[in-house]
């Protein structure tokens, strides 16, 4: 598998409700909502790649948790992973896409509903789904 991309998401938990960002492009999927994230570079561990993009993307400092169930795999060549995260320092806000929302496992499960969930984040929202349920407000 040398030479697959991986891309890393952040699930940014806090209390019941986990942080989603609003892609402004490509076309096929502006509008559409994502756990935020990117490209693991070369000589990066997933860890601080998600450390780095949710910084460049929110404008905040996190810390790494567990990462979800799911490893996604949209083409050959490439892979997708989520980490649960939390943030330590700064107020999230939009820096590369067109809104963020924090949203609780109802509002996540409705943008399911109507298709507003970027299609390679799909697989992770039965996971998030339940455990927002169950987590203290």
């Amino acid at each position: 598998m040398t030479g697959d991309v991986l891309v890393v998401a952040g699930a940014v938990l806090h209390r019941s409700r986990v942080l989603l960002a609003q892609r402004d492009y490509p076309a096929e999927v502006a509008g559409l909502w994502e756990l935020p994230g990117g490209k693991v570079e070369s000589g990066e561990t997933p860890t601080q790649a998600l450390i780095r993009e949710l910084c460049e993307e929110l404008d905040v400092r996190v810390s790494v948790g567990a990462p979800l169930a799911d490893v996604v795999t949209p083409r050959e060549g490439l892979k997708l992973v989520a980490h649960r995260a939390r943030i330590v320092s700064g107020t999230p806000r939009a820096v590369e896409h067109r809104a963020i929302a924090w949203v609780d496992a109802q509002r996540l499960a409705e943008l399911d509903r109507n298709s507003q969930i970027v299609p390679n984040d799909i697989g992770w929202i039965r996971e998030l789904t339940a455990e927002l349920q169950v987590r203290p407000l």
